[in-house]
């Protein structure tokens, strides 16, 4: 951020308060002062005093100090040469004025504040190319989004992590869309932009969840051509995630363009999702089958119908998998050795789940 807009600001109101007054940034460099010799000079000790005192606004050796918080973090310190207690509301006055110059400056300047604005809709479809212009952006370069899905509470600052795997802020913009969610729009640089997109959402979960121990999901939109498109590219990802977290929740990496029936059947009315499966099924007939049964069914359909296959990978007799299938024949009336029943039963167990995890994901 400029310090001009700071340094204007400050000879603006520095013949209203008595005493020398100035901005500090969070590691104690005086960005902008009253006493101009003063700007660029560090307060050495200022670092440890404000680790060791966790009040917002606090006195030390005559100079009265106010944390600003920008996003939740400090970013800037308050200061005026004076223990006056009136001192509380000057800096509480400047502080105010610090957030409203900063979001200003974002708002006109920043790049990432650009991208979060397309993908969250709050900015004109017309006014995205001018904007880029104006920040000199290349307009038609190949991007994605990446959203990613941290669970809460950890002590992990997880945006940050990312950040520092794409450190190059004038490319690739990590975006704080809540507590558990984080956006990464990624340039794309080589050849083969599928390799490289897997190979990026490698690196986000193997970081995540295997170096930090942070359980993260990540789902992958379809490629942007132009910064007009990466709206579209973000609530594809969002639908990615959706459907992922119903139909394979056992997957961390989910893309938009491999969700398959998932896609279809989640865009299905849930009243007709119910019709479907009370056609297939008589009453109580899917609830009759326990946990091995399902696991013979789904195994059964990784192997292609194959029996000898599955029954090897069950570690069963080859009998005893056709008596299962047998059995699931009478409670369900759906043969799976043969391919039309066994792609009702699929497409009926992917209706199943659609309906018993889809109202939690809301």
């Amino acid at each position: 951020m400029p310090l001009k807009l700071f340094k204007h600001f400050v000879n603006q109101v520095m013949d209203i308060v008595d005493a020398d007054f100035g901005i500090m940034d969070e590691m104690g460099t005086i960005l902008a002062c009253s006493n101009r010799k003063k700007e660029g000079s560090q307060d050495t000790a200022l670092t440890e005093i404000i680790d060791n005192n966790n009040r917002d606004y606090f006195v030390h050796s005559g100079v009265s100090y106010a944390r600003v918080y920008i996003r939740n973090r400090i970013q800037f310190i308050a200061f005026i040469e004076s223990e006056d207690p009136s001192n509380k509301k000057i800096l509480d006055l400047i502080s105010i004025n610090i957030k409203n110059l900063k979001t200003h400056y974002d708002e006109k300047y920043d790049k990432a504040n650009l991208m979060k604005n397309i993908i969250m809709d709050n900015i004109l479809p017309g006014d995205i190319a001018l904007r880029a212009k104006e920040l000199h952006m290349d307009y038609n370069s190949k991007r994605v989004v990446f959203l990613i899905k941290t669970e809460s509470g950890s002590d992990v600052y997880s945006p940050e992590v990312v950040q520092n795997l794409f450190p190059d802020k004038a490319k690739d913009f990590v975006i704080i869309i809540d507590d558990v969610n984080i956006v990464l729009v990624k340039q794309l640089r080589e050849n083969d932009p599928d390799k490289e997109i897997k190979k990026i959402a490698d690196v986000i979960v193997d970081t995540l969840n295997t170096e930090l121990m942070v359980k993260a999901m990540v789902s992958i939109g379809t490629i942007s051509n132009s910064i007009q498109e990466i709206g579209r590219s973000y609530k594809e990802a969002q639908t990615a995630m959706l459907v992922g977290g119903i139909f394979e929740n056992d997957k961390l990496i989910v893309h938009y363009n491999n969700l398959g029936l998932g896609r279809l059947i989640y865009q299905l009315p849930t009243t007709l999702c119910r019709l479907f499966l009370n056609e297939v099924f008589k009453e109580g007939a899917y609830e009759s089958l326990d946990q091995e049964t399902l696991l013979t069914i789904q195994k059964f359909f990784e192997n292609n119908l194959n029996v000898s296959e599955t029954a090897r990978q069950l570690y069963v007799h080859r009998n005893t998998l056709v008596y299962r299938l047998d059995k699931i024949k009478k409670l369900t009336g759906l043969d799976l050795r043969e391919f039309d029943h066994a792609i009702i039963f699929k497409v009926s167990m992917l209706v199943k789940k659609y309906l018993d995890k889809g109202n939690d994901l809301y």
